[in-house]
């Protein structure tokens, strides 16, 4: 199974392509989308859904997206909000189906402790996919963590749906 993870953002969009195949999980691309904060809006959400539409070109099963949650800064919770709104857009048209996870949920799943630091994550994910590096920048390393959160959710039901259980 291919799945797409995405860290939405209005100036940089991270994004990972995940193969879980076998119950291993492998990293095929991660890197981040960016647009200027000098073009106007509406163009900046054009280049996120043009530069989107090439890495969908993949045809994921599943694209995992972090949720959206409310900070201090307003203006960035709506920017980030709009840039959601772009993939899954994007996501309705190629009928693939959407699943968000928080980032609690996201770090439980990479490092087994939801209120891991964000370099206990990169390690993890090095470890984890046998990358020969820390995946950066943090917002690429997101999108893959949220990815290979997927990916362990899915295998999880997969075997809950196939009576194989869960043994304490």
């Amino acid at each position: 199974m291919l799945i797409c993870g995405i860290d939405p953002g209005i100036g940089r969009l991270g994004y990972a392509l995940l193969e879980q195949k076998s119950g291993k999980s492998r990293a095929l691309q991660f890197g981040c989308l960016e647009t200027p904060s000098t073009m106007p809006l509406p163009q900046r959400l054009l280049s996120l859904y043009q530069q989107l539409t090439e890495i969908m070109t993949a045809q994921p099963a599943a694209v995992a997206i972090e949720a959206l949650f409310f900070n201090k800064n307003v203006r960035t919770a709506f920017s980030v909000a709009e840039a959601r709104g772009v993939v899954l857009l994007l996501c309705a048209q190629r009928n693939i189906p959407v699943f968000e996870y928080t980032p609690p949920e996201v770090k439980m799943a990479v490092v087994g402790y939801g209120r891991a630091e964000k370099r206990q994550v990169q390690i993890m994910l090095k470890r984890t996919l046998d990358l020969e590096e820390l995946p950066r920048p943090d917002d690429a390393a997101d999108a893959l963590a949220i990815a290979f959160c997927h990916a362990q959710v899915a295998q999880f039901k997969q075997r809950l749906s196939q009576g194989g259980g869960v043994t304490v």
